[in-house]
């Protein structure tokens, strides 16, 4: 079963800094990270910035539709409004499907503000207390805003973009 968890973070460079740490804990197979993307918004700018790990794209990534429809959706669709389409309407609603509804969209729209960061990260096998010990150890505090993923619904998310089914 995978979890798709954002970590919001007070500074733009934190998303980053926790990547860094969640792909050491990779290597010592306390954590198995699929796929991540990281939200950057610098204070005074009109939007943030966004791009996916290249660190990542193993089995299991979601790929850059994912995350481009989902970074659409959470930041930039006041400004795209209905240029955007029935296709990408269809594929916003499979989102829902998956426990990605209005509620978490909001959430994360209203915390991830100009002068923070998040980190958007699918993994799966985590032995938690242990990763939060060594996240805490390097200074690395976010806060956390979980969905979790059934199995269903993950095939569900990567049939919607189909990729790795």
């Amino acid at each position: 079963m995978a979890t798709l968890t954002v970590w919001k973070f007070e500074t733009p460079e934190g998303a980053q800094q926790a990547e860094d740490a969640l792909l050491a804990l990779q290597k010592q197979e306390l954590i198995q990270v699929q796929d991540a993307a990281i939200v950057s918004w610098e204070e005074g700018k009109k939007k943030p910035k966004t791009h996916q790990s290249n660190n990542t794209t193993g089995i299991g990534a979601l790929g850059g539709a994912f995350w481009g429809l989902l970074f659409g959706l959470i930041f930039f669709i006041p400004i795209i409004g209905v240029a955007i389409g029935a296709a990408a309407g269809a594929l916003a609603g499979s989102l829902t499907d998956v426990g990605i509804d209005d509620d978490f969209i909001d959430t994360v729209r209203s915390k991830v503000t100009p002068g923070t960061s998040a980190l958007f990260v699918l993994t799966s096998g985590a032995v938690m207390d242990r990763v939060h010990e060594a996240l805490q150890a390097q200074g690395i505090h976010g806060e956390l805003i979980q969905t979790n993923l059934s199995a269903d619904e993950e095939a569900k998310l990567r049939e919607a973009f189909d990729e790795n089914v």
